[in-house]
């Protein structure tokens, strides 16, 4: 007989306590059911299971034997749900959080694509300038840029881009270029309010010395589009990633500020809960965002 349907016959006798109730849960009849086990025995050379007249219960090898055998019918279940969700037509809602400047100038850009590719996919994209946790939120996955912090969660790198202080020309102008990151003390900085290390900067110095700002700021945002907005207008220097500023700084409304320092490099992330299977939406937008932004980067960003 076969050895997995014994195992099954086997652990449904004990999580339903007898052999009726296991025949149904199983569709098949008792007989079958009850030789299912008697050849299971048979060839491990042991009882499994006490028969009375009112009861069934295992063994103590039983309980032993069922521990593994309900491990080893799980994994099964398992692989065959893998290969059922590999070939299943990616469908459904897909809850996506997302910082909004990147979602507004980089994602949004380009979800009519996906959505062509995919109609059975429904999108709902969640702007947002906060760590979201993603099971207790209920969000499939998220973009998230630079360190990833919560080691539990899957990531896959999209691209990277890289960060540098850029200021407006007017401004420079009239207040002048600090040479060095100690004059930064006697700029007006702009700060991301919802960094995690607060108003500070990690810069590098030009001999590779990590160095730190730390500035009050004369104004802190929680977006980085009104961040670039306000270096634009002239109102100080800020320190963003290059996918904000790339388009600025090709029409020559902001400038490098220090272009002697070395650029910090980040990775973009997209990042989706733990588990052995990913769900077909999710891989398929992993996918279609890898393709979308092959090209993108510390070059073009």
């Amino acid at each position: 007989m076969d050895r997995l349907t014994e195992m099954e016959a086997f652990a449904s006798v004990v999580d339903q306590g007898g052999f009726t109730d296991a025949a149904k849960k199983m569709g098949i009849s008792k007989s079958a059911v009850s030789k299912h086990i008697s050849s299971l025995e048979a060839r491990l050379g042991a009882r499994l299971l006490n028969r009375t007249t009112r009861r069934v219960s295992p063994t103590e090898i039983g309980l032993a034997y069922y521990d593994r055998a309900r491990r080893v019918l799980n994994d099964a279940g398992e692989a065959d749900a893998l290969v059922t969700s590999m070939q299943a037509a990616p469908s459904g809602l897909l809850r996506i959080s997302v910082a909004t400047d990147f979602g507004v100038n980089h994602l949004s850009p380009v979800l009519s694509e996906f959505l062509q590719d995919f109609p059975d996919i429904k999108v709902n994209m969640v702007l947002n300038n906060r760590f979201v946790e993603l099971l207790s939120e209920g969000f499939d996955m998220a973009i998230r840029v630079g360190e990833l912090e919560d080691s539990s969660l899957r990531a896959r790198k999209l691209c990277d881009t890289k960060k540098r202080m850029i200021a407006a020309p007017g401004y420079l102008e009239k207040y002048g270029h600090p040479v060095r990151i100690d004059d930064l003390n006697d700029h007006k900085l702009l700060h991301y309010s919802n960094q995690s290390s607060g108003n500070v900067w990690k810069l590098t110095a030009p001999s590779g010395e990590k160095r730190q700002v730390r500035s009050a700021g004369w104004l802190s945002v929680n977006d980085g589009q009104s961040l670039l907005n306000a270096a634009v207008s002239g109102l100080g220097i800020a320190y963003l990633p290059s996918y904000l500023y790339a388009d600025a700084m090709s029409k020559g409304l902001v400038t490098d500020v220090m272009p002697s320092l070395p650029s910090e490099t980040q990775g973009i992330y997209a990042v989706y809960p733990p588990g052995r299977f990913t769900q077909p939406k999710v891989r398929a937008f992993i996918d279609f965002l890898v393709h979308a932004f092959a090209d993108k980067g510390v070059d073009a960003w």
